[in-house]
Order: structure tokens, then sequence, then C-alpha cells
């Protein structure tokens, strides 16, 4: 059994029950090969339709060497109990002052709760409205930015990115 000391443990527990428990942190260069294990792992399972344009090495050396160093800020979101050791469970990643550029779940890890927590985080470091873009075919993803209260303001043919996958641009407002 976890034990949930002075952490979010996640959904909602019957009495007597504990749930895993996560911590949110800012991420640091140690969880260059946590972050991108669940950045591939997600996007396999999520959107398998996704054409690989990167191999696992050079998505790892892009996470490594731009992603953590040069965005504005990049949270993880770890377990933490008895048998687990600050396994990640997800990440966040801000670019400038309005775009979250990256939310993944590992697939293990979806509805529990930490997503939304990624993204209050985020949220919370933004002055005003916060911008992202999403594959138009993710439905999943859209459905939930749209729970949190983000609106379509702009639809793309995939020209954009380097999938060539049509996205969708959202907004939210403070």
């Amino acid at each position: 059994m976890r034990v949930a000391e002075n952490v979010y443990a996640g959904g909602r527990t019957a009495p007597g029950e504990v749930r895993d428990a996560v911590r949110i942190r800012p991420a640091t260069a140690r969880d260059a090969e946590a972050v991108t294990n669940l950045f591939l792992a997600s996007r396999a399972a999520a959107m398998p339709y996704l054409p690989r344009v990167h191999s696992d090495e050079d998505t790892r050396a892009w996470i490594t060497h731009v992603v953590l160093p040069t965005s504005t800020a990049v949270w993880v979101a770890e377990e933490v109990g008895d048998d687990v050791a600050g396994e990640v469970v997800g990440f966040a990643v801000l670019a400038g002052d309005d775009e979250l550029d990256h939310l993944y779940l590992r697939p293990d890890s979806l509805r529990r709760g930490i997503g939304s927590r990624l993204l209050a985080e985020v949220r919370g470091a933004v002055k005003g409205p916060l911008n992202l873009y999403v594959f138009q075919r993710n439905a999943a993803a859209r459905a939930f930015y749209e729970r949190h209260g983000f609106t379509a303001v702009g639809f793309d043919d995939g020209g954009r990115n380097e999938e060539n996958e049509p996205d969708v641009l959202y907004r939210w407002e403070p």
C-alpha cells in the first residue's frame, strides 16, 4: 500500500484505500531519459496514426538539449510512495509567455487528475491567455482541453508541423 504524505492522491478513494500519490515539480536535466520515454510511449499509444519523423535517439537529444534547457518552464509529475522511486508519469512544457507546447501522460496514468494538475501549473505560470495546438484527430486531447475551458480558434491543414497532420489552435482566457 502506498502512503500519501503531503502530496495529492489522484482521484477519489474509498474509506481506507490509498491511491498512488503524485508530486508535481520542476523538471531537471536528470529527467531527460524519463521524459523522452514517456513522450515516445504516449504518442505511440494515443496517436498511432502519426508518422515517426525522428529516431528515438534524435528525440532524446532534442528533449535533452532543446526542450529541457530552453523552454520557459518544464514540470514533471512523479509518483511517490513506499514502493516507487519518483517514476515520471507526466510532463508539461511552457514555451514563451503563452504556449503550452507539450502535455503528455504515461498511457497507464490517464484519468487520475494528473493532466489537470499539470495544466494548472502551466496556467499559474502565465499572466494572460494560454495557447496550444492539438492534432485534429486527437479527440481525447481535444475533449480534455475543451473540458478545461479552451476554445478552438483556428484550424490548420498540417503544413505548420513536421507530421503534416491537421491541427487545431486552442486558447484559454483567464
